[in-house]
């Protein structure tokens, strides 16, 4: 019996048919690419519906995340967390004036260099990172709990090459 198809089997086929005389088409590589897109779109949309109608938004999760898992102890500038964000300086300080405001991180002049910034979580904001951090782990696994654990464990190795791969460049 022929393994089921899903949503992704149709574009490929769609796509393999325009382009059956193109030899840079690969409907394997166009399937990868297309689910992983569709993995992460779906996890997104996860994610957005987990913070809806919540004072505690997504944005504020991220910011609170980049600070408890960057490299230093708990702690780091602005500038360090505009840099992990992917974020203006400007709109740091925007989500770090909603964070403090709800008491979740605090921000300190550096007592070596009064013109740095050092922005730490409270305890209530190691609290809030810790609950939310545990229920996107949730979702992460329900989202690839149709795979058995020797499956995981073979998709992280696959994965792993690609990202190696892509470290090198």
């Amino acid at each position: 019996m022929p393994a089921p198809r899903d949503s992704v089997d149709h574009h490929v086929a769609r796509w393999a048919e325009y382009w059956k005389d193109n030899p840079n088409f690969d409907a394997h590589v166009e399937g990868a690419v297309t689910r992983m897109e569709a993995i992460l779109a779906r996890l997104k949309r996860l994610n957005a519906a987990a913070f809806a109608g919540s004072d505690f938004t997504l944005e504020d999760y991220l910011t609170l995340h980049a600070l408890m898992v960057q490299p230093f102890p708990t702690e780091a500038t602005p500038a360090q967390l505009a840099e992990m964000l992917n974020l203006t300086r400007a709109g740091v300080t925007s989500r770090l004036d909603r964070l403090a405001d709800a008491g979740l991180v605090t921000r300190e002049g550096d007592a070596v260099d009064r013109r740095r910034v050092i922005v730490r979580p409270t305890s209530a904001g190691r609290a809030a990172w810790d609950r939310y951090v545990h229920e996107g782990m949730t979702r992460e696994q329900h989202l690839l709990a149709p795979l058995s654990a020797g499956e995981l464990a073979q998709l992280n190795r696959l994965l792993r090459k690609v990202v190696l791969a892509l470290d090198e460049l």
